[in-house]
């Protein structure tokens, strides 16, 4: 069975290299490793993968190198790629997502870098799979958590629990994707690549409003300065030339200080780091005393689950999330059968007369 890489299930891996990796080898590894890591770069932006495939892919293939002792995978086969898998399983515990992302990466060096078959590994060790369910905010607890947040970061995530956007989604939101008219937020090149149209919560307009009027003050002042272009996708910069200068095209939530961009080396403002977002969050989660593993995707968990409990079809509601199948939109039904919302408990039924019990 040989299985496709899938960039799409880039969630679990930290992207930044173990500095364990970064040993001294020999000279003659060293070339053919440097050769080798910019082959698997450059066949992942051949193929539009995204920059966090990238660096999860090159990180896989460094580890894999290493676990067998800096031997290079073309003297390596099916057998070392089934221990790799296997030691990640038994030695180092890790989710079977994570196991998923090794396998993946290591058939894509093989099958696009290499060009070589890249076997069976129907005899590794998986990692076991868990069931679980997403933890959900009451709308009381999303209230309080919104009260302890300040500035955009208070409207980022109202405007998460209030479209039902991911985090990156919200993160890469651009001007010209707001629609105040039709109170609409298009999100592109969200998860799968896939395009669509949410909802913008009135609530928080006049204060999206300001705020992007204080970036277009910031705009102009880059532009002023010689700088204010914006990084563009594909090869849009060359179809339309300026247009990374203009309004449209500037994300919503800009970084507060230009940066390089990893890829063309060029100075841009970029969008603002999601860390910054999800530090804030997890303070406002302390503060508010709720005893919940909450995040940033915990607030798109509750946009769900608050519409389905609110009466609204499963199907619109899912086409609001992006999810390609039903099924998936369906754990949020799991959610609202718990509890009060289906059976009750025997300690919460109407007593018997005490006089009827003693019949």
């Amino acid at each position: 069975m040989c299985l496709l890489p899938a960039p799409s299930m880039v969630r679990s891996l930290p992207l930044v290299a173990d500095k364990r990796l970064d040993i001294n080898i020999g000279n003659k590894f060293t070339m053919s490793k440097q050769k080798l890591l910019d082959r698997v770069r450059s066949e992942i932006r051949l193929r539009h993968f995204s920059l966090r495939t990238e660096q999860a892919y090159l990180l896989w293939t460094r580890r894999y190198v290493i676990f067998h002792n800096k031997t290079h995978p073309e003297h390596l086969g099916p057998q070392h790629v089934r221990s790799f898998l296997t030691h990640l399983a038994v030695r180092r515990n890790v989710a079977a997502s994570t196991q998923n992302q090794a396998l993946n990466a290591i058939v894509f060096l093989y099958r696009h870098v290499l060009k070589k078959d890249a076997g069976q590994f129907t005899g590794f060790v998986r990692a076991k799979p868990g069931r679980q369910l997403p933890v959900i905010l009451s709308r009381n607890e999303v209230e309080r958590i919104l009260s302890n947040l300040n500035g955009q970061y208070k409207l980022m995530a109202g405007l998460i629990y209030g479209s039902g956007m991911r985090l990156m989604e919200c993160i890469r939101l651009r001007i010209k994707d707001i629609d105040f008219k039709y109170r609409t937020i298009t999100v592109r090149d969200g998860k799968g690549n896939k395009d669509r149209v949410t909802m913008l919560p009135q609530r928080f307009v006049p204060e999206l409003q300001l705020h992007l009027r204080k970036n277009k003050v910031l705009h102009q002042q880059d532009l002023l300065e010689g700088a204010g272009s914006v990084y563009m996708p594909y090869a849009l910069e060359r179809k339309y030339p300026g247009a990374s200068r203009e309004w449209v095209w500037q994300y919503v939530f800009p970084a507060s200080h230009l940066s390089r961009d990893p890829r063309s080396d060029a100075v841009r403002r970029h969008h603002i780091s999601e860390s910054i977002l999800q530090k804030n969050i997890r303070r406002a989660v302390r503060k508010s005393r709720i005893a919940k593993p909450a995040s940033c995707h915990t607030l798109r968990h509750s946009f769900a689950t608050h519409l389905l409990e609110s009466g609204y079809d499963i199907r619109t509601v899912q086409e609001l999330l992006g999810h390609s199948d039903v099924r998936t939109t369906m754990i949020y039904t799991h959610v609202l059968k718990q509890g009060a919302n289906a059976v009750r408990s025997p300690a919460d039924l109407p007593r018997l007369n005490p006089l009827l019990s003693q019949v």
